[in-house]
Formats: structure tokens, C-alpha cells, sequence
């Protein structure tokens, strides 16, 4: 079998090494993702447990971490391998997995710009659901502070949403200190 060598390389050093630093960039951030994601599942006791993934009625974080880490990692490796060493088939990988996700964005962003009330009425169950969970994850209940500190809100829809949760639900017969209250990050902070 005859095999067409190119008397000179295919790709200038300069694009070549560009890709690969800016790839060594975003396979170290996996890296950095990945070992994050899972340094917080093992002080969780997740690792421990696997069981406990299941437990969780609202999002956990750190699987959104997790997911993005083994995204970059990948991606990144294909990238600096395929650069460095020209590889056709994985540059391919690379290129196609960028352009996928791009339009996989594209669409859910033209997706929710038809189906506004849909994905309104997802939202909202989304966000009640992790209100249900507010105290059974710490990295969720902070998410929940930040975004309603950041935002000036309380609740998906309003402070009344806070019913959904056992804690501060006043007709549940919890003996809570919180009954019938919200968390403090829907206060408004006293400047005195």
C-alpha cells in the first residue's frame, strides 16, 4: 500500500500551536471542573454512597459540574491531541462536537423563544421543586440564597412559594423555628 507523504506540513506551526495552547486552556478547566465536582461529592459522601444521588428531589449542582468537567475534558483533549499531532479524526471530533453544541444552543434558544409559557410553567416547577429541597443540600440552598439575593426576589413566583417547603409551610405541623417565615436571603437588609 502507497502512503502520500507531504514534503512539507499541512498546517503552519503558528495555527497549530495557537489550537493547542488555547486547547491545554480549556482541558485544564475540565481538569479544574472535574476534580472540584468531585472533591464536593466526596465531602457530600456521595462517593461513599452512590445512593445518595437518587435521594435528592431537586438539582444538584454538583452533577451540573461534573457534566461541564467530563464536556471540557474531553474536548480539550481532543483538541491539544488532535492539534499537536495533526490528527485528522479527532481535529473532526473537535470541530463537529463545537458545531453540535452550538446548534444544540441555538435551537433550545429559539425553542424557548416559541414556547414561552411552557417553559415559563417548566421553570416555575422546576425552581418549586428545588424550593421542596431547600434544606436537604447545602450547595443548593446557597445557589437559592445568591439567586435570590442577586435577583431582589423571594420564591419562584412570589414569598408565597415557601409554602412548598416543610420548614416554613404554615399548615404543616412542623415544630420548625422557620414556620410560616422565608430564608433571610428574601429579607431585605437594614442599612442602620
Amino acid at each position: 500500500m502507497h502512503y502520500y507523504r507531504y514534503s512539507n506540513a499541512e498546517v503552519s506551526c503558528w495555527y497549530k500551536y495557537l489550537l493547542f495552547s488555547y486547547n491545554i486552556v480549556f482541558w485544564l478547566a475540565g481538569v479544574a471542573f472535574l476534580a472540584a465536582g468531585l472533591w464536593a461529592w466526596s465531602e457530600k459522601g456521595v462517593l461513599s454512597d452512590l445512593t445518595k444521588v437518587t435521594g435528592l428531589h431537586g438539582l444538584d449542582p454538583v452533577v451540573l459540574v461534573l457534566v461541564v468537567g467530563i464536556v471540557m475534558f474531553t474536548l480539550g483533549f481532543a483538541g491539544c491531541v488532535g492539534a499537536l499531532r495533526e490528527n485528522i479524526c479527532l481535529l473532526k471530533f473537535f470541530c463537529g462536537t463545537i458545531v453540535f453544541i452550538f446548534l444544540l444552543e441555538l435551537a433550545v434558544a429559539v425553542m424557548a423563544f416559541l414556547f414561552q409559557d411552557w417553559v415559563r410553567d417548566r421553570v416555575k416547577e422546576f425552581f418549586e421543586n428545588n424550593i421542596k429541597s431547600y434544606r436537604d443540600d447545602i450547595d443548593l440552598q446557597n445557589i437559592i440564597d445568591s439567586l435570590q439575593r442577586i435577583n431582589h426576589c423571594c420564591g419562584a413566583q412570589g414569598p408565597e412559594d415557601w409554602d412548598f417547603n416543610i420548614y416554613f409551610d404554615c399548615k404543616s405541623e412542623s415544630k420548625s423555628r422557620e414556620k410560616c417565615g422565608v430564608p433571610f436571603s428574601c429579607c431585605i437588609p437594614d442599612p442602620a
